[in-house]
């Protein structure tokens, strides 16, 4: 590689802060600049086959003077940031990288570093050599292995979309000693955050011998915050036995130009991002502005909503300590609804869009008489109304438990235009709270127009429940998801979100992740069963229901989300 001096490839300095950081405008031929360093003079080097006459403008190119270089250390290298966003070359940033095959294979794969950066160099993966993988036949992931969306199809029909399945590849593209990483999680709390945090630092140092992680305080905030925490296995050892996140966590704060500054100017080549669909959008965009600006930086979410409503994925993490935590709340509303007369045991979930943990929490117990969900619109009173069911409950039993998700009933609440238009920092509407407002109406029924004795005990677990340590079923998927996205990013892998697809881990586009919301499908078998377990009516006719969604709409729908198993999914297909 030859070397152009200065005058050659001209810079003029627009800015100067304290010697730290300088902007210049730069010519220099359509190829790329590999590195500018500081000596004596300012050195570009380019491609030897490059033409000196034949140059080109592009716009300012940023790069940082390293202050140890005024202290005599030689080792001041940084790579030219370019912003080559009008070359005919610039990589399409809204494409979906989609690979096709025989037989109606649909491969939505997830971008590479390799798809913008060119000739990038390659390193044997040290697990090779680590003596824990050893005896592990076939370690690495063949290159061609996919996970099908679809686990039941038609001999006619498609074979259907795949996603790249997860796992070390023999090949990574990250030296050890060079990676920087950083964690960050954003959004509510869910049991797990810590142990994915755990099971990342620990991946990171153990498999990959990755020393520099560090967590990033408070959120998307925290990137312009300058707060960070230094973590290594020491530091994260025992924190899979708290709840919460030991790094912190908020809403919003998402200004994509400051984090992404953030994480070139701390020398930051891998970002984990933790957090649910508002979230991963924010790594979407985060994603793109890296490419955008040709950053050899991987970028990689793992998916957090105790709500379990991240589509295409089995399930997310924290969804099984939340039901198992659940099953202490709906026991408690039951032992006091059966000792005394028309006792009501009424538990609020959470499910602010989706039921799944209400309704699974209702299987899991047995004692539920009734289950209300955002999915399944009711109506109070009135022929076969809540109210009437009740009254017969209590008069067949004395008693009844009713569970109810946050999201449920949203639209029979009195409305102002105030509390229509309030969000949350993330963007959620703000709900009002159905628990205490359906209690009331209900003392209000039974009281004032059915001249009947009831006592109601309310039980609102939400914050206790988001707050405990993960389950050992949770720990595991922890565990699994924190290694897939460790391997994958140092495969080269960004721009992508570590998930379970039909029990097998895979890497799927961001673009998957955050197109729509999951949801309890209640014209499928596993609502059925519900609606069979507790004996409540569905408070909703057939009419109404088959034309919010018609009977082929929503098994097509069944079958893109990858929830097509009879017994092992989430939802079944109808």
């Amino acid at each position: 590689m030859d070397s152009v001096i200065a005058p050659l490839c001209l810079f003029i300095p627009l800015n100067c802060n304290n010697n730290k950081k300088k902007s210049y405008y730069c010519y220099y031929n359509s190829n790329h600049i590999l590195n500018i360093s500081f000596k004596n003079k300012i050195r570009c080097s380019v491609p030897s086959s490059a033409g000196i006459f034949n140059l080109k403008k592009f716009t300012a190119v940023s790069f940082r003077y390293d202050h140890r270089h005024r202290r005599g250390s030689s080792s001041c290298l940084r790579r030219a940031v370019m912003d080559s966003s009008n070359s005919a070359s610039s990589p399409d940033m809204q494409k979906p990288k989609i690979v096709t095959g025989p037989g109606g294979y649909v491969l939505e794969d997830v971008p590479h570093l390799s798809d913008y950066i060119p000739d990038l160099p390659t390193y044997p993966n040290p697990l090779q050599d680590n003596p824990a993988y050893s005896v592990v036949k076939q370690y690495f992931v063949h290159v061609d292995d996919t996970v099908p969306q679809k686990i039941v199809v038609h001999k006619d029909g498609p074979r259907g979309v795949h996603f790249r399945r997860a796992g070390p590849r023999q090949r990574v593209y990250f030296d050890s000693d060079e990676v920087h990483a950083c964690i960050v999680t954003c959004g509510g709390l869910c049991p797990g955050l810590n142990t994915v945090i755990r099971e990342i630092v620990c991946g990171l140092y153990h498999m990959y011998g990755v020393k520099k992680v560090l967590g990033i305080d408070g959120g998307y905030k925290g990137f312009y915050a300058k707060n960070t925490v230094h973590l290594d296995p020491k530091v994260v050892n025992d924190i899979h036995k708290r709840g919460g996140t030991i790094l912190g966590t908020s809403r919003g704060g998402h200004d994509t130009s400051k984090i992404v500054d953030s994480i070139q100017d701390r020398g930051i080549n891998q970002v984990y991002i933790i957090g649910g669909d508002g979230t991963q959008r924010g790594a979407a965009v985060i994603f793109e502005e890296i490419r955008r600006r040709g950053l050899k930086v991987s970028v990689a979410g793992i998916p957090k909503t105790i709500d379990n409503d991240i589509p295409v994925i089995d399930k997310s993490f924290g969804f099984d300590t939340a039901v198992e935590e659940a099953q202490r709340a709906i026991n408690a509303a039951h032992v006091e609804a059966d000792s005394i007369e028309n006792g009501i045991g009424l538990v609020k979930l959470m499910g602010r869009y989706s039921g799944f943990i209400a309704m699974y929490a209702t299987l899991a117990s047995r004692d539920v008489d009734c289950c209300l969900i955002p999915e399944s619109p009711f109506y109070l009173e009135g022929p076969g109304g809540l109210f009437e069911y009740i009254e017969k409950r209590l008069k067949e039993n004395g008693h009844m438990v009713i569970v109810i998700a946050e999201g449920a009933g949203q639209e029979l609440l009195s409305e102002s235009i105030q509390s229509m238009t309030l969000k949350d920092a993330s963007g959620n509407k703000l709900l009002q709270d159905v628990g205490l407002w359906i209690s009331q109406r209900i003392k209000d029924y039974f009281s004032k127009q059915r001249k009947m004795s009831i006592n109601l005990k309310y039980i609102d677990p939400t914050y206790m429940i988001r707050a405990i340590p993960s389950n050992a079923s949770d720990n595991v998927y922890c565990t699994l998801l924190a290694q897939s996205v460790v391997h994958g990013a140092m495969a080269g892998y960004t721009g992508f979100t570590s998930g379970l697809v039909n029990g097998r881990q895979t890497y799927i586009p961001f673009y998957r992740i955050i197109e729509k919301r999951n949801g309890v499908v209640i014209t499928d078998r596993m609502w059925a069963r519900l609606l069979s377990s507790t004996n409540q009516p569905s408070f909703l006719c057939l009419k109404d229901s088959t034309e919010d969604t018609g009977d082929e709409e929503q098994s097509n729908q069944l079958l893109e989300n990858g929830h097509c198993g009879e017994e092992g999914s989430l939802i079944s297909k109808r």
